[in-house]
């Protein structure tokens, strides 16, 4: 992604239960990969800049994704590209960042997101997840993939074991996993606003997005510090499983478009 673009507003697409998955029930991967394009052309029409593709309805899963899983997101990734070319385009496989970059270098993704996890250890309901830094640059030098690594600073979600402040976390993720981006996010717009900060002050010219909690009442003030933001249930209603609001992306987008015309970056 390039700075010029920046502050960025991506939406999420999050498909059905792929088939392999515990709650995928009978639905065809063609009826998928149809409703992921028409899911898309709404996120365009409604002015997001683009979207990271993620296999949430997957859950539960383990750190190493299912050979399905990854077959199944490359074909629905393959034709969201071939479809929306013009669309920023991140891949995210729960919770496989290996997985995610295999992806993501298949079908000429924008960047991938490592969400648990790039560095250091997580608690999570599917249990410890350890970094996989070591393994995503092996591969990344393995293939000569020039696929941007975006990696969360400890994910909202998890519990990270021996925690360090998330400056020096941000900095070791940086320039010692050498990740091109990162995500984060506080469970409050506060605490995301304190932690992109502190981080700043370690990586002054790393992009930081902000990993989740944009609505349309905030996004304003976050993108004041945040390069980019992914939003996805507030703009459907709070389910991700409805449709996308063209009411509120709109008001999501108008503030979006403020947030751009007041910054100084």
């Amino acid at each position: 992604m390039k700075k010029d673009r920046f502050p960025i507003a991506l939406s999420m697409i999050q498909p059905e239960p792929l088939p392999g998955s515990y709650r995928h029930t009978d639905k065809k991967i063609d009826e998928i990969v149809d409703a992921s394009l028409k899911e898309a052309e709404m996120i365009m029409k409604n002015g997001f800049d683009g979207f990271i593709l993620q296999n949430m309805n997957d859950m539960p899963v383990k750190q190493t994704a299912a050979p399905e899983a990854i077959a199944y997101m490359t074909r629905i990734g393959s034709k969201l590209r071939e479809e929306f070319p013009q669309m920023i385009m991140g891949v995210l496989v729960n919770w496989d960042g290996i997985a995610g970059l295999a992806v993501a270098d298949a079908i000429h993704a924008d960047f991938m997101r490592v969400e648990h996890l790039y560095t250091g250890v997580e608690v999570t309901s599917a249990g410890l997840l350890q970094g996989q830094c070591c393994e995503i640059a092996a591969m990344r030098k393995r293939i000569k993939s020039e696929v941007p690594v975006y990696a969360d600073v400890y994910e909202v979600h998890g519990v990270p074991l021996g925690a360090k402040p998330i400056g020096e976390a941000a900095w070791e993720t940086v320039h010692e996993a050498f990740a091109d981006g990162l995500f984060m996010a506080g469970k409050t717009v506060e605490e995301s606003i304190s932690m992109v900060k502190e981080a700043r002050t370690r990586v002054k010219d790393t992009p930081i997005f902000l990993g989740g909690g944009a609505t349309g009442d905030n996004v304003y003030e976050l993108l004041q510090h945040f390069d980019g933001v992914s939003v996805a249930t507030w703009i459907k209603n709070g389910d991700m499983k409805n449709p996308i609001d063209p009411i509120r992306a709109k008001e999501f987008m108008d503030e979006v478009h403020r947030a751009r015309m007041s910054s100084v970056r």
